[in-house]
């Protein structure tokens, strides 16, 4: 059921229990350099024109990040299907667990955005060795710090104080992961200068720069032409 004016969407993220699956951690080692924006970028030509159309001001802002979490639950499992060599069991229900909230993300935008939510995108993972714990880790952590910076960087374009509120507590849940996966590739890298500036503050990056760096893992075309971004 989509998202009503008289619904508040936290409400609807307590009904289905949602905070329940808030779980560990942060994400290390960048395959991708995410940093900074200025105002001449745009998409790649490749995620402009036809394709899934996001849509406009705050239903654009949810199906970008609808269209993140698709990405990142895809990732997820894949690698719990295929886990790296020699995983260890608690290795693998961390990462379980981050797969279960990544779903329960996705499955919260579609169902909010109801007949506005862009279709199952189509994903490349074929650069990702997932035999190998340096690369998947590798992996997670790029995908992580990317959502973490695609939230703080969108906040500010939501217009819905309501979407603001779901953003931040989903951001919350994604810096866990992040941290998690950093201190599982370097103990104590959970908030290290990468991600944190001089001012003890989160990077942020535009929807413009966060597109830039998910377009090589996303197979299928999306027109994010009517996207806020900066």
């Amino acid at each position: 059921m989509a998202v009503q004016d008289n619904e508040r969407p936290d409400k609807i993220l307590q009904r289905r229990n949602f905070l329940k699956l808030v779980g560990a951690g942060a994400t290390g080692i960048a395959l991708l350099s995410v940093t900074g924006c200025n105002k001449d970028d745009s998409p790649p030509d490749d995620m402009g024109g036809k394709g899934f159309y996001f849509g406009s001001g705050d239903i654009a802002i949810l199906n970008y990040a609808y269209a993140l979490e698709q990405l990142e639950a895809a990732f997820y499992i894949e690698m719990i299907k295929n886990p790296y060599s020699n995983i260890s069991e608690w290795e693998k229900t961390l990462f379980t667990d981050i797969r279960d909230h990544e779903i329960a993300h996705r499955e919260f935008f579609k169902k909010a955005l109801g007949d506005k939510a862009i279709d199952s995108l189509e994903f490349d993972f074929s650069k990702v060795n997932f035999s190998s714990r340096e690369n998947v880790l590798a992996t997670a952590k790029v995908f992580e710090d990317l959502g973490v910076s695609a939230y703080n960087g969108a906040g500010w374009l939501i217009a819905n104080g309501d979407y603001l509120l779901l953003a931040g507590k989903i951001v919350s849940v994604e810096a866990r992961h992040a941290a998690l996966v950093r201190d599982l590739i370097d103990n104590g890298s959970f908030a290290d200068s990468e991600v944190i500036d001089s001012n003890g503050l989160d990077v942020a990056n535009s929807p413009t720069k966060v597109l830039q760096a998910a377009a090589p893992f996303i197979k299928s075309k999306v027109d994010v032409s009517d996207l806020p971004t900066y």
